[in-house]
């Protein structure tokens, strides 16, 4: 894999922004944009214990889905606040996605600031919480609603690999799926090249965010983390410029998804095996069109 570090700037116009990262659909660190958020100070462990704690949530685990589970089907149900206490003690390999505070703690939404001077389209009732303990992982994909992503990180670091969505080939993407065939564990240690050799010559993009780092994610892009630490990280969701990018997104959360799950429950273990081998067929070919052959 041919890895490239993420830009990082303590600040940027929107002029910038626009021409060297929105335009070319490139991600980028900002490193102090939320660091005049009350939320930078803030949000605490006991803080979110207080305001949101008896919630009731769906965890996951590192394990990943198997022929019979449903796209986002959670591993185990337990209280916020539980679980909470859970990762704060040491490694866990549990974790909470898209889970929205807002919802629950309306009053919370006064400590985040939408960058609305770099972009627009903010969705501002659908800020979504992500949470995990040490070691935990979010497998490779890429965001169903394909809007641009600011993920900022509050306590704790994490590990993340990104790709744009033309290297979907490359990493072995499931058709009808936002998901890759390939596995991303470890990956900065070592690379499964022997299952899936056209790894080898995807482009991609790696960075470890710290507290307070906010990253702009643009539409469709894959990405893997891995928490290097327990902490949580705030993502703020941008729909992209143009009709045909907000149908795009519409396509893949009501056709796409509908129709994998769909196949999960009619024929689970045939689906599961063949979104599988239309990964390696799509993933030769594309090597074939560099002239590698697999």
């Amino acid at each position: 894999m041919q890895l490239t570090q993420i830009d990082r700037v303590s600040e940027i116009t929107q002029e910038e922004f626009r021409e060297k990262y929105l335009l070319q659909s490139k991600p980028v660190i900002i490193t102090n944009l939320s660091h005049q958020w009350p939320a930078y100070k803030k949000w605490t462990w006991d803080y979110f214990k207080e305001v949101v704690g008896n919630v009731q949530v769906g965890v996951y685990n590192n394990t990943r889905a198997g022929a019979k589970m449903p796209v986002n089907g959670a591993d185990d149900y337990m209280k916020f606040g539980k679980y909470l206490d859970l990762i704060r003690k040491g490694p866990v390999e549990l974790r909470i996605f898209l889970f929205n505070i807002f919802k629950y703690a309306p009053q919370v939404i006064d400590d985040v600031n939408f960058p609305e001077h770099l972009a627009r389209g903010f969705l501002k009732k659908y800020p979504m919480l992500f949470v995990g303990g040490a070691g935990s992982i979010a497998h490779m994909h890429y965001d169903i609603d394909m809007s641009h992503i600011f993920h900022t990180q509050f306590i704790g670091r994490k590990r993340v690999l990104l790709l744009n969505n033309n290297q979907s080939p490359f990493i072995y993407r499931m058709p009808s799926t936002v998901e890759s065939a390939a596995s991303f564990v470890d990956w900065h240690e070592t690379m499964d090249t022997e299952h899936f050799p056209a790894l080898k010559y995807a482009q991609a993009y790696q960075a470890i965010l710290d507290h307070g780092d906010t990253m702009f994610m643009p539409s469709g892009y894959w990405h893997h983390m891995q928490y290097i630490d327990s902490g949580f990280a705030l993502s703020l969701r941008s729909l992209p410029e143009g009709v045909t990018a907000k149908l795009n997104g519409l396509y893949h959360i009501l056709g796409l998804r509908g129709f994998n799950n769909m196949l999960i429950k009619l024929a689970p273990t045939w689906w599961y095996h063949y979104k599988r081998k239309l990964a390696n067929e799509n993933a030769a070919k594309a090597m074939h069109k560099i002239g590698i052959t697999a």
